[in-house]
């Protein structure tokens, strides 16, 4: 079975396979796929010293009876000002496993939920006569669109130069699909070329 998809300002549709872009909206799936994309961005370089490792000596400050002040074996004691702490952070890695079955799932839960309340659009091409921001924003005000995820289906220098000084539209490519930008913008516009290529991955 197929599903129609029409293109935007054109009279046409895209025949889409039903199969991919009809999934139920599956918000655990999704959830926990959105949460090992955003963990795997993590670089986990945080480091704290223990009371081990921070400088100092390890004779005792002072006697342990006699001073009237508190007693004290060390001056890297985590009490102490510039002391150790006590559950030190460590370098380590925050990954989570998400095998390819459930990241392609939950790519086809949100492409239908996105097809489904109508914030995705498909163009037939963002073509531009020059690099310029001004091109590019006039398109997209045209459509009635001022925040908007661009997919193309391969590098344009143009387009990505156009795009570069507009903060609330950003332009990825295919390879570059993730679940947070599909999630992020309210509205996200992809070329033929790209829808195609999407359905081929996500097939």
């Amino acid at each position: 079975m197929t599903m129609e998809l029409p293109i935007l300002n054109t009279q046409t549709t895209l025949g889409l396979k039903a199969a991919v872009f009809e999934q139920p909206f599956r918000q655990a799936l999704i959830h926990q796929v959105v949460r090992a994309y955003l963990a795997k961005g993590r670089r986990g370089t945080r480091a704290q010293k223990t009371r081990s490792e921070v400088a100092g000596s390890g004779k005792k400050p002072w006697r342990q009876k006699g001073t009237g002040r508190a007693r004290a074996g060390s001056v890297s004691s985590p009490l102490w000002r510039s002391g150790g702490i006590i559950f030190a952070a460590k370098p380590r890695s925050f990954e989570q496993k998400v095998n390819r079955k459930m990241y392609r799932g939950a790519l086809q839960s949100i492409f239908a939920q996105l097809i489904r309340t109508q914030r995705l659009s498909c163009v037939e091409a963002f073509s531009l006569e020059a690099p310029k921001t001004r091109l590019l924003a006039l398109q997209l005000s045209n459509i009635g669109v001022n925040r908007a995820l661009l997919v193309t289906c391969s590098y344009d220098k143009t387009l990505h130069l156009a795009a570069r000084n507009l903060p609330l539209v950003k332009v990825i490519e295919t390879e570059q699909l993730n679940p947070v930008d599909l999630i992020r913008y309210p509205k996200t516009l992809i070329t033929v070329d790209a829808m195609k290529k999407v359905e081929e991955l996500l097939s």
